[in-house]
Order: C-alpha cells, then structure tokens, then sequence
C-alpha cells in the first residue's frame, strides 16, 4: 500500500470523481476525510470505503467559506492528529447551464470563481499551518482538460480551471521551502453522475472518438495519477500539470 498510515482530505467527493478518489486512496491504506456540502452522500461515501476494510470519517464543508474551511482542517487534525494529503476536487462543473458568454451575469462569474478557485485557496490556507509544522505535504488541484482546448457556453468554468493551473505553480514556488508538493491534474471529459446527466450519448462517443483510446474516460482511469502524486513517488515533482485523457490534447 503506498499510502499506509496518511491522512488525506479529498473536497467534493460525496459523489462523481471526488468519490472515486476517496475510493482509491483509501485502498492504498491512506486514512480519508470526505469532506463534500453534500452530507449525507459524504456520510455514505465515508460507509462504503470503511465497509471495504478501509478508514474513513464525513465532515461537511463549503469550501467557498473561509470559516468552513478552517473547521475542515481542525476536525481532520482532532480526528487523526495530522493533514498529509490534500485533493483539491470540489468545483461547480457539469450542472452548469451553458450560454454565450454575454449571457452570464457577473453574480455568475464570481460564484464559479468562488467555487472552483477561490475554493482550492481557502483550503490550501487551511492546511498549510499543520503540512509546515512537519515539513511536507501533498496538495493536488483537480483543474480540466477544457483549459487546453476550450469549451463552448462554459467561459466562466473553463477559466476558472485555467485560474487553477496559476494557482498551482506558484504556490508549487511558495511552498517548497516547506517541503510541500504541490500539483495539478486535468482530466478529459469524464463519464461521472453529472457528466452523464448532462451530455448526451451521441456526444460523448463523438468526443471519444477523438482520442487515441477510443472510449469514454471513467473516473478510475484519474485513479492511478491522483494516487503517484499523493505518495512518496512524486517528492521531487511540483508545480506540474499532468493532462488525463485518454490522448485527446498533447502538452
């Protein structure tokens, strides 16, 4: 098991890939907040992953709340005494209505900025104090594929993750004095609840067809890279972006 005996806080994971992250890392033997606004689906999450064999505990969160977020990071610690992991997954995404970008309100704009950024800085902020008192740490920001090649209708999401990607390098260059890890993963378009909720069939394939593995992307197809950046694996790796997607965008 590469992550016997850590401690990680994985946001928005009562449901989609944030719940398959959960999922994977507690199989790799780390111990796994499910920290989701969404509380009874984190409670449930948190069951399925202890009913496997695995440890895991639910603390609801907004990570748009500053308050929240620190509450977050203080529950984890009283919980198991440390924060070593910290996936950066909670955004506004496949619920989102898609219209021109003259259509969206400024009220729009910010609150997906809120969320889908400003979120992953909050709980950043949360956790650094306890990853500096020991003098490492892994955080991984879950950005999208639709940075590389843009989405239609989706302005204010696509730059948001572009936003992420910022975020991350530089603090990849604030933290390493530190000894913390800092990285980024942008996923394909991805086959999760949401997703499939709100895309047709016709345009999934269509797009799958434009990758060099030509099927849709699952969640467990992230599994394997959220997992390398979380272990001991990635310590000389930061401030990178590593693109999942089957080979639809080279970078």
């Amino acid at each position: 098991m590469k992550l016997k005996g850590k401690i990680a806080i994985v946001t928005g994971s009562a449901q989609g890939i944030g719940k398959v992250f959960a999922l994977g890392l507690a199989h790799e033997g780390a111990s796994v907040v499910v920290s989701d606004i969404l509380d009874q689906r984190a409670e449930d999450t948190a069951v399925e992953i202890r009913e496997s064999g695995g440890e895991a505990t639910a603390i609801k969160s907004d990570v748009s709340n500053e308050k929240s977020t620190v509450e977050l990071a203080q529950a984890t610690m009283e919980k198991y005494g440390a924060i070593d992991i910290l996936v950066n997954n909670a955004a506004l995404s496949a619920g989102l209505p898609m219209k021109p970008f003259t259509d969206i309100t400024l009220e729009e704009w910010n609150q997906v900025m809120l969320v889908n950024a400003g979120g992953m800085f909050l709980c950043a902020k949360a956790v650094f104090p306890y990853m500096k008192a020991v003098g490492k740490g892994k955080i991984i920001n879950i950005s999208s594929g639709t940075f590389w090649r843009g989405t239609n209708g989706m302005i204010h999401y696509v730059a948001s993750k572009g936003a992420v990607i910022g975020f991350t390098r530089q603090l990849a260059r604030e933290l390493g004095g530190y000894g913390i890890c800092v990285n980024c993963v942008t996923p394909g378009l991805t086959a999760s609840e949401g997703v499939l909720n709100s895309f047709s069939t016709e345009a999934l394939n269509a797009l799958a067809a434009e990758r060099c593995f030509k099927r849709l992307e699952v969640p467990e197809d992230l599994v394997g890279t959220i997992v390398f950046l979380a272990s001991r694996d990635s310590d000389f790796i930061t401030g990178q972006t590593i693109n999942v997607d089957g080979g639809r965008s080279f970078h």
